[in-house]
């Protein structure tokens, strides 16, 4: 057990003034409890009193290390401070103390015995003794710790740094897809780590679902958590750890860095409380807009399977019937005229409904935890069939749709966290029923009214959607739209505006399933055509650049090129962030103007898109397809010939 897993950065304080024992001891315990290492503050300051009665734990040499065994203790601790001018603390020398120590120790094993014992042998180096005094900050006062430590005990130390039995830094990692994002900043930590000789675990919140999950027993002994995630994972299970938050991109770029502020204890301690939770959101770096990205991208993440398996099932209803012969033109019952197609319809029709509750729900249940998941849910089911109050079964009304359910998730989700807080104030008597009754039954009367007010509003809203999608078509400014749609996806590779550009068009294929004119679901259509060409194209520039200007790129980077191929035609733009990220003044214009070039080239063809995902493996459900995949090849060429000019010859 080393003293730096047990010391942490929070639990030191230097160049304390203190009058006499009583104030240090006070200060000790303090630094304890803010650190989270105790149960109860007061039973914990009564052990170590009742210590001190036994006799003095100042050692001499200007140095103490009160101590004490106690229930009121979480996990074994220490806390550390510095008092420049001295304090009386008994010392059998007769010297004042300038260094003292405060072990907290559980009453199971002699955890507080194993380092009173090797403080003790430290301590002993009286020029050792005299740097922790005279250290200028927390940070060096660990450093000197740890280098002592690795001096003292060199075998221990290399068996704490290689051992399988444990991970000394533990990490999570998710992005909204799940499919790129997630394993890139996985594979960066692990090696990272490995760089580092620190042992580390990542457990993946991918697509599939976790994977290589965090057990109890590594969660009880790492040194912390880093949480690289772009929405919302479950932080309940890491209560009482440090625990270091940020966004998915610095586990790719950063990882070192990560690290390091976990074995530098530069990470605060995580409480999952709602007091802990709300005192610390406001330290934890992220913006107003960061946070309402995070809770969007939880929404959307929760929303895509729904999303992509409706509306590949719809587009195969309208492929059947226009193989059947049924003409489209005119026809409000498309789609479902064969038997074959109106099965297809009806069940892409049920996931399909299901996207705006779903997005609404989760983006809620990311403000307000699982309160806001029903006013989330109930409040994206309104938006979706417009009711009012004059109108509650919405038989006349305008649904308010996709725009709808994005309010109704962020508004719903502030108003269940408001109402938490209130119900903070009502007797603990109550506390069994807030979550089976006064939060449900609340939340369902507020989205309900919230909702019938909203709905008109965002129905002539709609309306003007529509109307302007129509205009847009009538006056041929689409093919601006689908080049800004085709760049959008290109310019941050899987961020917020790539994210933006697919969370549009999919909200478009909604207005499709529901409009009655075909101008404005062949307009929708294009969108999303546009969308997903314009994120084909920097993995397949790339791979172009890598296998016919094989000069600017290393023997990796050729060798990984090849896999674009597959990732581009797949409609998986993530391939291209190494490559963007090694050289983004390069890559990221040419890859940004090829995807403009091919979504204002899809568009001017009159490409259509009836499925959100799926790449090259969904052509069916393409219109136009040979001008589409002409339009892929355009841009994918002109992303390549850019990379060429503007990329230099790689020195071997």
């Amino acid at each position: 057990m080393r003293i730096t897993d047990l010391l942490k950065k929070q639990s030191i304080e230097i160049g304390v003034s203190a009058k006499d024992k009583n104030a240090v001891i006070e200060k000790l315990v303090t630094l304890h409890d803010k650190s989270g290492n105790l149960k109860d503050r007061a039973a914990y300051k009564e052990g170590i009193l009742k210590r001190e009665e036994m006799g003095t734990t100042a050692i001499g040499m200007g140095t103490a290390i009160p101590h004490a065994k106690s229930d009121a203790v979480k996990s074994p601790a220490l806390s550390a401070i510095t008092v420049p001018d001295g304090v009386d603390y008994d010392s059998p020398d007769g010297k004042p103390c300038q260094l003292i120590f405060m072990i907290a120790a559980t009453q199971d094993g002699d955890v507080h015995l194993e380092v009173l014992a090797r403080l003790m042998q430290m301590l002993m180096d009286e020029e050792f003794t005299a740097k922790l005094k005279s250290a200028k900050t927390d940070r060096e006062f660990l450093k000197l710790i740890d280098e002592k430590e690795t001096e003292k005990f060199p075998e221990e130390n290399k068996v704490h740094k290689d051992s399988k039995d444990g991970f000394r830094v533990l990490a999570v990692t998710a992005c909204p897809t799940g499919i790129a994002h997630t394993y890139m900043a996985a594979e960066a930590l692990e090696k990272a780590g490995e760089k580092m000789g620190i042992t580390i675990k990542v457990e993946t919140n991918g697509s599939g679902g976790a994977k290589n999950v965090l057990t109890d027993k590594e969660i009880e002994e790492c040194d912390g958590i880093i949480i690289a995630a772009d929405k919302s994972v479950e932080t309940a299970r890491f209560d009482g750890k440090p625990v270091y938050s940020t966004k998915v991109a610095d586990g790719i770029h950063k990882p070192e860095e990560l690290i390091n502020k976990i074995i530098n204890k530069e990470v605060p301690i995580f409480h999952s409380d709602k007091k802990a939770e709300l005192s610390s959101s406001s330290n934890d770096g992220d913006s107003f807009g960061r946070k309402l990205y995070k809770h969007l991208m939880n929404g959307v993440s929760h929303m895509l399977p729904f999303v992509v398996a409706g509306g590949i099932f719809i587009a195969i209803a309208f492929l059947i019937d226009t193989a059947c012969g049924v003409d489209a033109a005119g026809n409000s019952a498309f789609g479902t005229v064969t038997p074959a197609a109106a099965w297809f319809k009806t069940i892409g029709g049920y996931a399909f409904n299901f996207m705006l509750p779903i997005l609404a729900g989760f983006i809620a249940m990311s403000i307000a935890d699982r309160p806001g998941l029903l006013v989330g849910i109930v409040g994206g089911l309104l938006a979706s069939n417009g009711a009012t109050f004059t109108d509650p079964s919405a038989a006349k009304t305008i649904p308010s749709g996709f725009l709808g359910a994005l309010l109704a998730g962020f508004l719903a989700g502030w108003i269940m966290k408001l109402f938490e807080r209130l119900c903070d104030k009502l007797p603990n008597a109550l506390e069994g029923i807030k979550p089976v009754l006064l939060y449900p039954l609340a939340g369902l009367g507020i989205v309900g009214v919230m909702m019938c007010a909203v709905n008109p509003i965002m129905g002539i809203i709609n309306t003007g959607l529509n109307n302007g999608l129509t205009w847009l078509s009538e006056n041929n400014l689409g093919v601006l739209l689908g080049c800004i749609l085709g760049a959008m996806m290109s310019i941050d590779m899987g961020g917020p505006f790539n994210k933006a550009a697919y969370v549009f068009g999919t909200g478009m294929l909604t207005t499709a399933a529901s409009a009655t004119d075909p101008a404005v679901q062949q307009v929708c259509w294009q969108i999303m055509a546009s969308v997903m060409i314009g994120g084909m194209v920097p993995p397949i520039a790339i791979a172009l650049s890598t296998t016919f200007f094989k000069n600017r790129w290393s023997a990796d980077e050729r060798k990984n090129g090849i896999v674009n191929y597959i990732m581009g035609l797949s409609f998986i733009t993530e391939g291209a962030i190494p490559y963007a990220a090694s050289y983004p003044l390069k890559v990221i214009p040419s890859c940004a103007i090829g995807a403009a070039v091919a979504g204002g080239l899809s568009w001017l063809f009159g490409c259509t898109l009836m499925a959100p995902h799926g790449g090259i493996f969904v052509i069916a459900t393409i219109g136009n397809p040979l001008m589409y995949f002409v339009s892929l090849v355009i841009g994918s060429l002109v992303g390549m010939l850019l990379l060429a000019l503007l990329k230099k010859t790689e020195n071997k």
